[in-house]
């Protein structure tokens, strides 16, 4: 499996000539989501969901199909009948070749006075996982795990702590857009040393084989 970072928390996966997209936002190239054949989406907030780039990747092609939880699908089911898929905590589907699990249920808090939307992670295949905006354990090995380092909702002893329950071979950054260069070496630092994972980053464009 192929494994291609896009800016923010947006990655491509290509596998026996396919691609699975998971939460293009706005935050994303616009090319992030071309060829896909599948798309995945953990929540509704806009750095993950760019309601007008997933609409194109189902226009340009009729094959493509999504699979996200109730707050996105309701806003997409319509123009795309039996295309896209309402999905929740442990439901398990194959989208475009690849096998998907679903865990979690919800957001991490950001405040107390914010009230919490749902949030999905899906597992790919039994290796990757994509949390979404949560720090979801999804209570069996994974390979490899995409990881929130940087939020609203997280500071990084929780983001170590999160390495080190969920116990992956290794953790690529994902939700790093707002992590200015400045500080990029002291996360990469500190997750490497603490989190008890081989930790890497890659730039926005770059390729991991997996």
């Amino acid at each position: 499996m192929k494994l291609t970072k896009k800016s923010h928390a947006c990655v491509r996966l290509e596998k026996d000539g396919r691609t699975l997209v998971l939460d293009p936002g706005v935050f994303t190239e616009e090319d992030a989501v071309l060829g896909a054949d599948a798309l995945l989406v953990t929540h509704e907030h806009p750095d993950h969901f760019d309601g007008e780039r997933l609409r194109a990747a189902l226009e340009a092609n009729p094959a493509a199909e999504i699979w996200t939880l109730r707050s996105v699908a309701g806003q997409l089911a319509a123009a795309f009948p039996g295309r896209v898929h309402t999905v929740g905590h442990g439901d398990s589907f194959t989208a475009a070749g690849f096998d998907v699990e679903v865990h979690g249920e919800l957001h991490a808090v950001i405040h107390p006075d914010i009230p919490r939307v749902t949030n999905v992670g899906f597992l790919v295949d039994g290796a990757v996982f994509h949390p979404g905006d949560a720090l979801t354990v999804p209570g069996r090995p994974v390979d490899t795990l995409l990881l929130p380092v940087m939020a609203p909702w997280n500071k990084i002893s929780e983001v170590i702590d999160y390495v080190r329950e969920v116990k992956p071979r290794r953790a690529y950054d994902i939700h790093d857009a707002l992590l200015t260069d400045l500080a990029r070496p002291i996360y990469d630092r500190q997750i490497g040393e603490l989190g008890g994972a081989d930790h890497a980053r890659l730039a926005p464009g770059a390729s991991a084989e997996l």
